[in-house]
């Protein structure tokens, strides 16, 4: 049996996922990182972008996360995220509106125009947006 390491992902609104994981990617601000079992402790930012957990006997499962911390301890890795989903539980034709929402202020620029807070929802539109393009490849669905 491979050595595993518990995961939790929670969201301010519930816990996502809870169990055992053979690896564990993460989309932390200075890149992704990948945990296994025994991994040194670690506590690092997450930038918005897919969670994606190993299972014990290799299928992944794929989440979204809009930001939030990432901590690693030998045994445990904990995912806490203002919002996180299942990654088939995203919507493409949301995700895609709130893109070009963003790139409409962006490129307007009105007096009342938050730069910093249009940016970040177009970083977020763009990590779902690429959650579900791999989801697509790695499942088959159209």
């Amino acid at each position: 049996m491979a050595m595993t390491v518990h995961v939790d992902i929670v969201s301010a609104e519930a816990e996502i996922f809870s169990g055992l994981a053979e690896m564990v990617f993460a989309p932390a601000v200075m890149g992704e990182v990948g945990v296994l079992p025994g991994h040194a402790p670690l506590v690092t930012a997450l930038k918005p972008g897919e969670v994606r957990v190993r299972l014990p006997g290799g299928e992944e499962q794929s989440f979204y996360v809009s930001s939030g911390m990432l901590e690693v301890q030998p045994h445990v890795v904990t995912v806490l995220s203002d919002t996180a989903l299942r990654a088939a539980d995203l919507d493409e034709a949301a995700a895609l509106e709130a893109q070009e929402r963003a790139k409409r202020l962006l490129a307007d620029r009105q007096a009342d125009f938050d730069e910093a807070q249009a940016r970040a929802e177009l970083a977020q539109a763009v990590a779902q947006l690429q959650a579900i393009r791999r989801l697509r490849r790695t499942t088959g669905r159209s």
